[in-house]
């Protein structure tokens, strides 16, 4: 991959991360490179459409447990004879 299209990628991962530190970083590392603004705004934009189907697919899992739908599922996972997962006070 050439350098400007991993900065491209940077700058898109960044944006979808929320991690304004980094998208400073690689926006100066974009220019530093010569992408122009319509190069960079298409990557975010990329990246605000992966962001906003990762929100839509968290949301359809929150409503689906506000619902009951996998309850039994969080239970074993978060259960204390479980191993330890994202949710366990123990992991």
């Amino acid at each position: 991959m050439d350098e400007k299209t991993s900065v491209l990628v940077c700058l898109g991962a960044a944006v979808a991360a929320n991690c304004g530190p980094c998208f400073r970083h690689y926006h100066g590392e974009a220019l530093r490179l010569g992408l122009d603004a319509s190069e960079i705004q298409a990557a975010v934009t990329l990246a605000g459409k992966v962001k906003a189907g990762a929100n839509i697919a968290v949301m359809s899992a929150v409503g689906e447990a506000m619902r009951g739908a996998g309850q039994q599922e969080q239970a074993e996972a978060c259960s204390p004879a479980s191993a330890p997962s994202c949710c366990s006070r123990n992991g």
